[in-house]
């Protein structure tokens, strides 16, 4: 009789060590991948791809707003605020022709994401954005800024996520508000959903997958305005009042793909 088919352990030590050679070799290569610009733009044009179907595959849910032709197209160049994590397939149901920058993390993780939303043809300014206080901006975050209201003053729109990363989720910080104030532009608490999607519950901001074969909804608030000499007082009136706009943006966009009253 076979030794080897009597004993059922027979062949099994191979496997750990074959899993354990993979492991080993991901290990050394994905350092030299994650650094490899080649390696980033391919992902970054698969995810717009996937992007693009996502929104082929999710039509607007009738009925909603429309974006377009509306009092923001009058308003425009103006400042879209966004959510932190229900943002990612924005750069996909952009509503207006006029050319768009985004402020994106300054993070290397953020990287994919500047390079995914460069090859839908807009614009990026690495820096973040929220911020507690405006007296404290770091260098990087008054250059952000300062580069945003140049393309305001250019004509462009401008895109920011309102609240400040690893921060309070939903909370708008003072940057946004800032640029509002630097520029005299309006801004509009926007937000876009799926009816399709998946949350990751585990995120700080309860980040937002969104999936194909649904509907779509992309709601705007109405402007706010934020006065050149607007004091401390004020911006902080102005900061709420943003944090309450968005929170009924993203209620109402989540209302009507999911059907709800």
């Amino acid at each position: 009789m076979d030794e080897r088919a009597a004993d059922p352990r027979a062949g099994q030590t191979s496997a750990p060590k074959k899993r354990g050679a993979i492991k080993t070799l991901w290990k050394r290569i994905r350092a030299p991948l994650a650094q490899s610009r080649l390696v980033k733009n391919m992902i970054a044009s698969l995810i717009k791809l996937t992007m693009h179907f996502i929104r082929l595959t999710n039509p607007k849910v009738a009925g909603q707003p429309a974006f377009e032709n509306t009092v923001f197209e009058r308003e425009e160049p103006a400042i879209l605020a966004l959510w932190h994590g229900q943002h990612i397939l924005l750069p996909a149901f952009y509503p207006s022709r006029r050319p768009l920058v985004a402020m994106v993390s300054r993070s290397a993780d953020a990287e994919i994401n500047a390079l995914v939303v460069e090859k839908f043809g807009i614009e990026t300014v690495r820096g973040s954005g929220g911020r507690e206080s405006a007296r404290n901006l770091d260098k990087g975050g008054a250059k952000a800024l300062i580069a945003l209201k140049k393309a305001l003053v250019a004509g462009k729109n401008v895109c920011m996520i309102a609240d400040i990363p690893h921060g309070t989720p939903r909370d708008a910080g003072l940057g946004v508000i800032l640029l509002a104030k630097l520029s005299g532009r309006p801004i509009y608490p926007a937000a876009l959903a799926t009816s399709r999607r998946k949350v990751l519950e585990k995120s700080w901001d309860k980040t937002t997958i969104n999936l194909p074969f649904g509907r779509s909804a992309l709601i705007a608030a109405q402007p706010i305005f934020v006065a050149s000499d607007a004091d401390e007082a004020e911006m902080e009136r102005k900061r709420l009042e943003v944090t309450d706009a968005l929170n009924a943006a993203t209620a109402e966009a989540y209302r009507m793909v999911d059907g709800t009253k």
